[in-house]
């Protein structure tokens, strides 16, 4: 069978799957190299801090025009690029000479490294429709949920070969692999006669479109602050692990299971209820299982004497179970927003998503991560934020369909918790 006639959607679980794990191994793998690092250049946990902040910045600023570029040139050359050049940047982490080059070489991953997850979301829309594309959505991330356990503890067993250049060389290795696997696999989902062109102007007038649909701001709120919430802790992972339960390197698995086992969960029950369940019903069962994650939270951080294993971690399981319920049915109303502009909304909605988790990493980790209480709280007022956008966006659409329609209150509210997600 010809690449040509190739079905598209054939490959794609492995390979978007794949692509998604990029963000959590360039994040999660290097956390426990950070005290090595700090040894050879001679940097405080300030700096250090820094090699996640850069990296989240460059991938927000460069989140905005993934999407454009692949709706002008095609998802499959974009994609390709960019792990191409983030397989160099790999390389040059790996053999940097100081801190500031290590800095640089971080800044060229984060520009490449969203490729992958805000194209590929596009390529989901591409390809598949109503719950099929929720399922596939849903089958990709509970793939992509085992990425931040196994990463740290990728990451600390590369230590013991290679110290924590070995973590850059098996990055570059990875996504080495995953460039020809791309190259060959991934079949074009946008065609030429659909392409849009890459101009300033024309870009500038697309996001003012999106930004002027109201509709967009709750959703885009919503997806971006839930999943805050849980990176709050994985940004304090090294604070957590080591000063909060006071374990060493080899202990990020006591925080990350739980998060990866909730993922995986709430991704596959994602699925499994698609065109079952309606798309209000999936989001209200994800902010039913965040909001009673951190409760639990904080009754332990107040209960407990000191911090423990497993209890002030176990709850971090039914977060992630809720981020995952809701995310997907999320991410395909915003896209449905504008069918023609898919990678344009996708690579908007990924900014928003990078700047609340590099505010996260910078300011928010820093500032709560000295006691489990304070994480929680923060955890907690994300995911309510989180909630006041769906409820927002709920509200938008009701009235936007008793105005459209004139339907009595019952038939409305029936419409908009239709099995359609968008």
């Amino acid at each position: 069978m010809s690449l040509a006639t190739r079905d598209p959607r054939r490959h794609l679980p492995l390979l978007l799957a794949a692509l998604s794990m990029i963000g959590p191994f360039s994040i999660d793998a290097i956390f426990p190299g950070f005290p090595d690092i700090g040894r050879d250049f001679a940097v405080g946990d300030v700096a250090l801090q820094q090699l996640l902040s850069v990296y989240l910045l460059a991938y927000a600023a460069m989140s905005l025009f993934h999407g454009a570029l692949s709706d002008a040139y095609g998802r499959k050359p974009v994609i390709v690029i960019a792990m191409a050049i983030y397989t160099m940047a790999s390389v040059g982490a790996a053999l940097a000479p100081s801190f500031a080059f290590l800095l640089g070489c971080r800044v060229l991953q984060g520009l490449c490294g969203g490729a992958g997850i805000v194209v590929g979301r596009a390529v989901v829309r591409d390809t598949m429709h109503g719950e099929e594309a929720q399922r596939m959505m849903s089958k990709v991330m509970m793939i992509f949920g085992i990425a931040p356990a196994i990463a740290p503890i990728v990451g600390a067993w590369l230590l013991g070969i290679d110290g924590w250049r070995g973590i850059f060389w098996a990055l570059s290795g990875f996504t080495l692999a995953l460039t020809l696997g791309v190259s060959w696999f991934l079949v074009e989902s946008h065609p030429a006669e659909r392409r849009t062109v890459f101009r300033p102007r024309p870009l500038l007038a697309g996001y003012m479109r999106i930004g002027r649909d109201l509709p967009f701001w709750p959703l885009a709120i919503s997806s971006s602050v839930n999943f805050s919430g849980l990176f709050l802790y994985i940004a304090s992972a090294p604070q957590v692990i080591r000063h909060h339960l006071r374990l060493g390197a080899d202990g990020f698995p006591w925080l990350f299971v739980p998060v990866v086992t909730g993922m995986v969960a709430g991704a596959f029950i994602s699925g499994r209820v698609a065109g079952r369940v309606s798309a209000a019903r999936t989001v209200s069962w994800g902010y039913m299982a965040m909001l009673s994650s951190c409760a639990i939270s904080l009754v332990l951080s107040l209960t407990l004497d000191t911090p423990r294993v497993p209890w002030s971690t176990l709850p971090l399981a039914l977060y992630g179970c809720g981020v995952q319920l809701a995310f997907p049915t999320l991410t395909l109303l915003l896209l449905d927003r504008f069918p023609e502009q898919r990678g344009g909304v996708s690579s908007v909605q990924a900014f928003f998503s990078l700047l609340m988790t590099s505010l996260v990493a910078g300011v928010l980790s820093p500032a709560l991560s000295g006691s489990m209480l304070t994480l929680a709280v923060g955890a907690t007022a994300m995911c309510s934020v989180g909630l006041g956008g769906w409820i927002w966006y709920v509200r938008l659409e009701r009235r936007r369909l008793a105005a459209a329609t004139a339907c009595p209150a019952a038939s409305v509210v029936s419409q908009i918790e239709g099995n359609e997600p968008g």
